[in-house]
């Protein structure tokens, strides 16, 4: 079968029923979703139900339209707080770290094409080349899966997990460019291609920061009266972003996350509306863009490449991926070993590896399709292996944490009300002065107004009686104050949002 005009909403409608049907299966039994959306397009692709795609340039199209949207959509939910003390650690392994794993892997890639049946014999550039695509790890795989898991980590890992994952795009990209670029032309200056890059990150930055700041000013300003066209709003600025600075010869991905940075830590009209419609379109977008990389491969062309991408999965995830974590964090001590060991466990592979080796195809490269399909073998490998872990290894290096509580109470407070709301769960120690609301200690201009016990939520007044266990949502004119008193009570479980 041929997607056109006639099909493509009835076979599109049936492939997202089943992809969102087979995620929510996925979670049940621990899968990735993503690996199940990557499935479920293989199953209808040529070599399964019949559906005929093979356009490198229309998966490539989808595929930056999503990134932009995830990219963007990974930022707002990220903040500054989080990501500020390990600002230094994430921006390394999100470039030195691409290129360390770029020359490992590449070696190893070159030292072992000649052994291999089934496999051609690569030259370096081109074995850098496969190496510069599979370098960066996925945002959409990182965002989802540790999100979807809802898991709490020590030692900031979480933010520093997905600071890369957002980051190292640009790094990866210019790399893969670059490599292509000598390929064809086969020459290859340095200090052009230093150039070429600082410019690539340096305006990507830039102009991510500088439109950040003018959609949040324009959001605040705009005053339209029909709500529902903010975010729509904010995803047309979101497009523009990333396209003006492709245009600036700067890094489109970079900046649709710096922008999405700003916009998630600034005060913005409408940002909780917003910002649920992104998160809702971010899904989508991971759908439709697994579910094309799925249509656009053949899994009989997969056969031929499982020895040297089982070769080189492994050696990434045993080797070069750990070698790389390992070298760019030896300025920090703040990080354990157990740390460094999970941070190079979770250097997942994804949708955007597959979307940069389709670069390769409508280069012309030779053996670009067996790129093509290595990359996509690997990704495949990858989820399977560390994303289906992510929890687990966790747990088995004692790093998984209570410390970021699941928000009980889907309440947020307006930004014109200067006030902080708070959750938090009763302790015995809590109750030691009396079982009853008015007996716990809470500072002046301060109410409990709501209670949820045993999935139940109600209304507490002075006389209610409060249980170990129960959640409470607080909301309070003193922030600091209110902090002391949680340690004073000896809550520790306890999340806080300030406006």
């Amino acid at each position: 079968m041929i997607l056109d005009t006639g099909n493509i909403l009835l076979i599109g409608s049936i492939l997202l029923f089943i992809s969102v049907i087979a995620g929510k299966a996925g979670y049940k039994f621990g899968v990735p979703a993503l690996l199940l959306f990557l499935g479920v397009g293989m199953i209808f692709g040529s070599d399964g139900l019949g559906i005929q795609f093979h356009n490198p340039h229309e998966a490539q199209f989808i595929g930056v339209i999503a990134l932009s949207i995830i990219l963007f959509s990974g930022g707002m939910d990220t903040k500054f707080t989080e990501i500020k003390p390990i600002a230094g650690p994430g921006v390394i392994l999100a470039t030195i770290g691409v290129l360390i794993t770029t020359i490992i892997t590449g070696g190893f890639i070159y030292y072992i094409s000649g052994y291999i049946p089934n496999c051609p014999n690569l030259t370096l550039m081109e074995s850098m080349l496969l190496a510069a695509v599979m370098s960066s790890t996925d945002s959409a795989s990182v965002f989802s899966i540790l999100r979807s898991k809802g898991l709490g980590l020590k030692q900031r890992l979480r933010p520093v997990l997905e600071l890369e994952s957002g980051s190292n795009d640009p790094m990866a990209y210019m790399l893969t460019i670059l490599l292509i670029q000598i390929i064809q032309i086969g020459e290859f200056n340095v200090w052009q291609s230093i150039g070429m890059l600082l410019i690539q990150l340096s305006v990507g930055a830039l102009s991510g920061y500088i439109l950040g700041q003018v959609t949040v000013w324009v959001m605040n300003r705009i005053n339209i009266d029909n709500q529902s066209l903010y975010p729509v709003l904010l995803l047309a600025f979101s497009f523009f972003i990333f396209s003006f600075t492709d245009l600036l010869k700067g890094n489109g991905y970079l900046a649709v996350y710096i922008a999405g940075l700003v916009v998630g830590n600034k005060k913005m009209v409408h940002k909780r509306s917003t910002a649920t419609f992104f998160d809702g379109f971010s899904w989508l977008f991971q759908i439709v863009m697994f579910l094309t990389l799925g249509l656009l491969v053949n899994p009989s062309e997969l056969l031929p490449v499982i020895g040297i991408g089982l070769l080189i999965g492994i050696f990434m995830i045993i080797f070069a991926r750990p070698i790389t974590v390992f070298l760019c964090l030896l300025p920090f001590k703040n990080f354990t070993t157990k740390a460094r060991v999970y941070i190079s466990w979770v250097g997942l592979r994804g949708a955007v590896p597959i979307i940069f080796a389709t670069y390769p195809l409508i280069a012309g490269i030779e053996n670009s399709k067996f790129i093509f399909n290595i990359v996509f073998f690997i990704t495949i490998i990858s989820l399977l292996v560390q994303g289906t872990t992510v929890s687990a290894m966790a747990r088995w290096l004692k790093l998984d944490s209570e410390d970021e509580t699941k928000k009980e109470f889907d309440v947020s407070l307006p930004d014109e009300i200067k006030s902080s709301m708070s959750e938090i769960q009763i302790t015995e120690t809590a109750l030691a002065n009396g079982n009853k609301l008015m007996n716990l200690t809470l500072p002046d201009n301060t109410l409990a107004v709501m209670v949820k016990r045993n999935n139940k939520y109600f209304v507490p007044k002075g006389h209610t009686t409060i249980n170990p266990g129960d959640k409470l949502l607080v909301i309070s004119d003193n922030e600091e104050e209110l902090k002391k008193a949680y340690e004073s009570l000896g809550i520790e479980r306890y999340s806080m949002e300030k406006n």
